[in-house]
Formats: structure tokens, C-alpha cells, sequence
């Protein structure tokens, strides 16, 4: 088919073609119902035509947190738009990371979309020291502008959330944080600290625990919260997830209403949020906007460009808890 318009490089990805010998290819193409052999093209191109979505967290984070599906959706859907498939890859441990990544150095995926919640984690380093393009989720720790990554703003998300809370007349707020070996734990529990001492309020450490995004650990941090903080007026929970089942549910064996006697704002905005009463006041991220712009700049690198960061805005979506 190919040899019928006379451009068999157009197929293969080739630069200097004629429009009109482009548009003979497509005709042909429409006509006989020509489907490219991706093993031929790659054996030529050297490329896999495929990204691997890489999850260096234990598997049962993966069914348990809902961000982790909207940002897996994202990335498939905005691939989808190339013809390019995602291969899901989880490493949660040593073992697994080790084989995870001399399967991708090894040439079998293009590039990668690397999901890693803590730091220290060496996946990022090894990658990015074989050259292999590559897209983290959120800043990682330590390696600043040598990998490219996108995040929604968790400063500017959290100085949103404390303001609001503020708004209300709330003036003894504790945090249930992210964990602080995380760029989201740590850049969110920043804006809420930069709000407070805005206000001339000043964090309370008393009123401060940490968090792992489990809804277990929502629920262990807002039952310290109470018994050391009788008088606290408001909660902001580093994510959706920990807040529902976590926090509301502490706060309400604890007799603390909400939000009459505590109002409570969290971050992530995932179908959580919506499945309580009352519903949670929380900080939306643009998830599918940070899938398609994690494959862009993926695509860029492979095609030559070098690392990019981009940051978006999140959003403060109110409903019944504050």
C-alpha cells in the first residue's frame, strides 16, 4: 500500500514529505484498510511505540487510592489521542524495581510515566542516568530540573484551603499532613503554615500529625487531634482520601460535629468527597489536564526536547464541611 503512493517513509514517522504525497498515503490508507505492523516499524525505528505508567508503591495503594485511577486514565486516554498503549507496571518492592527497570532500559517501552511517593526512591536516578525519557508525577526530591515532572500547586492548593477556613471564622486549625518525605506533604503542609502566620495566628505543632494518605491514618491522626485539642474549630486533611473515612469518622465517635463544631477541608477532590455526609470541602486537582500534560512533555523528550516542569493551578471547591 505504502509503495501505491510512493512515500513509504510517511509510515514510518519520516521528515521532509510533500503534503500532497502525505495526503496520497492517507487515501491509500482509508481505502485498503492498512494497519501499520508495529514490530516492522520498530525493528526500522529503533522504538517500541509504547510508555510504560510505572507505580513505585506497594500494589494495594493502587486499588485503595482513587488519584492513582484518575491519573492512570489520564495518561491512557491522552496516549490514546497518539495510538500510542500504556503498560501498567507496579514495583513495589526491591525485587520487582530492580526487574521493572532493566525491562525499560532494556528498550521495551519508549519512555516513562513515573508515579513515586516517597523520596529516596532510586528509580528516578537509574532511569534518568540511562537516558531514558521520562515524566515524574510531582517534584522529585533531589533531582529538581534534571527530570522532568508535572504537579498540581500543593502550596498554593493548601493557602487556599487555611484562607477559606479562616473566612470562617475559624482561628484553632489542626492539619493531618501527607507524609513529609513527599513533595505534596511537605509543599501543602508549608501553605497551611505560610497562611497561619499570615494571619498572626502561628501553627500549633500540638495540632499537627502526620499522615500516609491512608484512610487508617486519617483516622489515627483526627483521634490524636481531639484529645490533644479540645478547642480545635477546624481540621485540613492533606487528602480526600484520609479525610472521609479517616477524619469525619474519628471526629464524630470523638461527639465533634460537623461542620457546627469542626469544619473540616481536604485535598485531592477524588470520588470520596462527594461520598459522605456532609460532603467534603476540599481542593480539586486537574487530573486529567496533569495525565495530558505528563504524555506531552513524555513525547517531547523521546522526540529529542529536553526536560520541562509544569505546574498547574488547583481549584477550592466548597460544599458541606466548611
Amino acid at each position: 500500500m505504502a509503495r501505491e503512493a510512493g512515500v513509504s517513509r510517511v509510515l514510518s514517522g519520516g521528515h521532509y514529505v510533500s503534503p500532497s504525497a502525505a495526503e496520497a498515503v492517507s487515501t491509500a490508507i482509508r481505502r485498503t484498510g492498512y494497519v501499520v505492523n508495529r514490530h516492522a516499524r520498530s525493528l526500522i525505528t529503533g522504538r517500541s511505540d509504547s510508555v510504560g505508567f510505572l507505580l513505585t508503591d506497594p500494589q494495594e495503594r493502587f486499588s485503595e487510592d482513587p488519584d492513582f485511577n484518575a491519573l492512570l486514565r489520564g495518561c491512557t486516554q491522552a496516549l490514546g489521542a497518539h495510538d500510542i498503549p500504556l503498560l501498567l507496571m507496579i514495583a513495589g518492592t526491591q525485587a520487582e524495581r530492580r526487574r521493572i527497570v532493566r525491562c525499560i532500559t532494556a528498550g521495551h517501552v519508549d519512555g516513562v510515566l513515573l508515579v513515586s511517593s516517597h523520596s529516596g526512591d532510586p528509580v528516578a536516578e537509574e532511569l534518568r542516568a540511562a537516558g531514558v525519557p521520562l515524566v515524574a508525577c510531582g517534584k522529585p526530591t533531589g533531582l529538581g530540573a534534571k527530570v522532568s515532572h508535572v504537579a498540581a500547586d500543593d502550596r498554593d492548593g493548601a493557602r487556599d484551603m487555611v484562607r477559606h477556613l479562616l473566612s470562617l471564622g475559624r482561628r484553632r486549625g489542626g492539619m493531618v499532613t501527607g507524609p513529609l518525605d513527599t513533595p505534596g506533604g511537605v509543599e501543602r503542609l508549608a501553605g497551611y503554615k505560610e497562611v497561619l502566620a499570615e494571619a498572626c495566628i502561628g501553627s500549633d505543632e500540638r495540632l499537627l500529625v502526620s499522615g500516609d494518605y491512608s484512610r487508617a491514618s486519617g483516622e489515627a491522626g483526627a483521634e490524636r487531634l481531639p484529645a490533644g485539642a479540645p478547642d480545635m474549630d477546624d481540621v485540613f486533611v492533606a487528602s480526600a482520601l484520609m479525610a472521609p473515612q479517616g477524619v469525619l469518622t474519628a471526629l464524630h465517635r470523638a461527639g465533634r460535629r460537623v461542620p457546627e463544631d469542626v469544619a473540616v477541608g481536604g485535598f485531592d477532590d477524588s470520588q470520596a468527597a462527594v461520598s459522605t455526609s456532609p460532603g467534603l470541602t476540599t481542593i480539586r486537582q486537574p487530573w486529567d489536564r496533569i495525565g495530558s500534560e505528563r504524555v506531552r512533555v513524555l513525547l517531547a523528550q523521546v522526540g529529542g526536547e529536553d526536560p520541562a516542569t509544569v505546574i498547574l493551578p488547583t481549584e477550592l471547591v466548597k460544599r458541606g464541611s466548611a
